[in-house]
């Protein structure tokens, strides 16, 4: 293709991921999924990097059609993810997801298109050290690490228990260390009893039991958001925050009223509109990101991934509980590191 599509378009003061389609604005967000047989990029059943929660396939899915869905945005093509290219553009840099399992999701989904990719004899090595998995791809000079952290803001062991320190991220030190950071954060938010990892929440000089959990997703964000500003120097390091992931539990969100998971879903949503609306968290995260003063871009893996209700692993887990919650690998995942891709390379 002779055009090469660049991300320069700002919508409400967060970049996001577009291109020029003859002179015109194309949205490499706005779009639909269309049926291509070419589709997997990859073999799951070869990649030795997948957990068990995400691999589907290996855990009885019968169906694959789920496999073959490409995203098609509206006006322009996305590019299809080149490893090589990849590898090669981003020869000497570091790159590390930083948030949930959601973000270990996409990260797994990174590692198995680049082992699809590579020759068997690539000199690979991967390493966990504390919250952080690294895979090195030696030959390139090129680390891509999964940093775990449910909420990016700090919990804290004092007298009188576990503490979510809301004003305080004291991680950033490792995390400023990269060349690319996608930082994800909100599956945790509204966990609560034994799943629940903190006792009470600071914020200032205020100590509670709790509080509304959406104005503490947001009060942490915008503690992230002042780091950026401080800590992150842009001019070296590339930084995108995900899109909130969102979850399939409830059919009226997508015509199906009396469903109450993904279990027997096959296929994705037809078209571009998503009958449940935009999640109030990912309504929290643009509103947050158009606060930061230095350049942040939003991967907005939200609307098109509302679409994909027949793209969890449901059943089809290690566990056999009902997860329409996470992704299979190879799956949606796979889209949101190709719209990665279009915006680094």
């Amino acid at each position: 293709m002779g055009e090469r599509w660049w991300c320069l378009v700002t919508l409400c003061g967060v970049l996001s991921a577009t291109a020029l389609a003859n002179g015109s604005k194309c949205d490499l967000y706005s779009g639909s999924w269309v049926y291509d047989d070419s589709y997997p990029l990859y073999d799951s059943s070869k990649c030795p990097h997948i957990r068990k929660e995400y691999d589907c396939i290996k855990y009885g899915r019968p169906d694959l059609t789920y496999l073959k869905f490409r995203w098609h945005p509206t006006h322009c093509l996305l590019p299809r993810f080149d490893a090589e290219e990849f590898l090669k553009k981003m020869s000497g840099k570091k790159i590390m997801f930083v948030g949930d399992s959601v973000s270990v999701n996409q990260w797994q989904s990174m590692v198995c298109l680049l082992h699809a990719a590579l020759p068997s004899e690539s000199n690979i090595t991967e390493e966990t050290i504390n919250s952080t998995t690294t895979v090195t791809y030696e030959d390139y000079g090129v680390s891509i690490s999964v940093f775990l952290s449910h909420y990016l803001v700090d919990i804290e062991e004092t007298e009188i228990g576990r503490v979510l320190m809301l004003d305080s991220i004291t991680d950033g030190d490792v995390w400023k260390d990269n060349d690319v950071l996608i930082f994800n954060t909100w599956l945790w938010w509204y966990r609560r009893g034994e799943k629940q990892p903190w006792d009470y929440i600071e914020i200032g000089a205020n100590i509670v039991k709790d509080m509304d959990r959406m104005v503490t997703f947001r009060e942490a964000l915008r503690t992230w958001a002042d780091w950026v500003d401080s800590e992150v120097d842009t001019e070296k390091t590339t930084v995108f925050f995900q899109g909130v992931s969102p979850s399939h539990y409830n059919g009226a969100d997508w015509n199906e009223p009396g469903v109450t998971n993904c279990g027997k879903e096959t296929v994705p949503i037809n078209g571009s509109i998503y009958k449940g609306g935009v999640p109030a968290a990912e309504k929290v995260v643009e509103q947050v990101l158009n606060s930061v003063k230095k350049q942040v871009s939003l991967l907005n893996i939200t609307r098109l991934s509302q679409l994909r209700k027949d793209g969890h692993p449901s059943s089809y887990n290690a566990f056999k509980g009902m997860d329409c919650t996470h992704w299979c690998v190879a799956g949606v995942p796979d889209t949101w590191n190709q719209l990665l891709y279009a915006a680094l390379v």
